[in-house]
């Protein structure tokens, strides 16, 4: 049931009406039994594991023959859907900015070998130390986060990855869309803090900052304890010959002797994890090289640094990462670039995360030594074994014909 939504205020309620009309206007085909089948997913009491039981649900009034007809021959309007969705007053966090949360979970089909573009999927927790990779769907989804300590979302985007799409660039482009209905919609306006866009360690962060450098957002991205990132390179002293460096000194993530005096340091008092000691070093950056998501780049790679706005957010480290790592958000949005000289490519807007470029040193080519030349009697006797080797007749009728039409040549 939905409420008239022309003269309302956009209490819950009536904000839940007018989405759930402006949803049912999505539906171009079987409209009637998509909906009530959008209804069964949400009211049914646990997970959903299949159509048919779906069909008994108390909001399905329609069997289970009307049910497929839908899933076969429904449509959606999927670009009014998102613009819909984009309409919805989103949750924010305290300082009023938007929190965006990109990830690409998998929903696994090993039993279905005729669905087309499956991909091997990473599964974890199936066993001590295994992680079996499964066929499935991968979706790339934008979700935006609600504040505090909530785990409840806001889903904005979901699109299947198909098998050779690259992930970064599907969701830069994904990221831009949605940033532009947001700004259509009212959702960001100029004079507003930039939208903040959390990713995991499985994105090139340094390339989706780059794509996005013209839009109003921050990418803060998480970031392994291998790492090796570079300082901003040293002023050069007048009268220096040679090439200037691009890079400055080193910032292993495991040796802490490389960090030097973070930036920002907090301390925080949690109740389950004890003390928190976040840390944060500014303009740090990976060194690019041609190669992965960067191989078709011409011409000179972009530096990745960008200055950090005032105290900078911090975080902790995860569990796993056993150090406290580099942790602050990187700027992406117009105006937020630092002065450059004419020509030089534009920096990138992504310094704490990133692919690095550290390659390890080459191991030293190591040769067998050589061994003992053999005496006389192993000599003669290796001869020996050659020729009684040679002398014996050949095994099964294959190889006897075969000796046959030699000797008879």
């Amino acid at each position: 049931m939905s409420l008239l939504h022309g003269a309302v205020r956009r209490e819950p309620l009536a904000e839940l009406s007018r989405f759930r009309a402006e949803f049912s206007s999505c539906l171009t085909a079987r409209s009637g039994a998509l909906f009530e089948l959008a209804d069964a997913v949400l009211c049914g009491d646990g997970p959903v594991r299949s159509l048919a039981e779906l069909s008994l649900v108390g909001e399905h009034r329609r069997g289970h023959g009307g049910l497929y007809a839908a899933v076969a021959r429904g449509g959606i309007d999927t670009g009014r859907l998102r613009r819909a969705l984009a309409t919805v007053p989103l949750p924010r966090a305290v300082d009023g900015r938007l929190v965006l949360a990109v990830d690409v979970p998998c929903w696994l089909r090993p039993a279905a070998h005729a669905s087309p573009q499956r991909i091997l999927c990473p599964t974890y927790g199936r066993g001590k130390d295994q992680h079996i990779p499964d066929p499935g769907w991968p979706y790339s989804i934008i979700c935006a986060l609600e504040p505090g300590r909530s785990s409840w979302t806001a889903p904005l985007d979901a699109l299947r990855l198909a098998p050779r799409d690259d992930t970064t660039t599907v969701t830069a482009r994904q990221l831009r869309e949605l940033v532009d209905r947001l700004i259509t919609a009212g959702q960001w306006q100029a004079g507003d803090p930039d939208i903040l866009v959390i990713a995991d360690a499985g994105y090139d962060a340094p390339r989706l900052a780059f794509i996005l450098r013209d839009l109003p957002v921050q990418v803060l991205a998480r970031m392994r304890s291998d790492r090796v990132l570079r300082r901003a390179a040293p002023p050069r002293l007048p009268g220096t010959m040679g090439r200037p460096p691009r890079h400055g000194d080193e910032f292993v993530f495991g040796q802490p002797d490389t960090w030097g005096a973070p930036a920002t340091e907090t301390v925080t008092g949690t109740r389950l994890y004890g003390t928190a000691l976040a840390r944060s070093w500014d303009r740090l950056h990976p060194r690019l090289t041609h190669r992965s998501s960067w191989a078709a780049a011409d011409g000179t790679l972009p530096i990745a640094r960008q200055p950090t706005d005032g105290p900078g957010w911090s975080s902790p480290p995860a569990p796993s990462c056993g150090l406290p790592g580099p942790w602050q958000p990187t700027g992406a949005g117009p105006g937020r670039n630092p002065a450059r000289r004419t020509g030089s490519p534009p920096p990138v807007s992504a310094a704490t995360s990133g692919t690095s470029a550290q390659q390890p040193p080459a191991r030293p080519r190591r040769r067998n030594p050589p061994g003992p030349a053999p005496d006389g009697h192993r000599a003669a006797k290796h001869s020996r074994r050659n020729e009684e080797q040679r002398s014996r007749p050949p095994h099964g009728p294959a190889a006897q014909v075969k000796d046959q039409a030699k000797r008879a040549l």
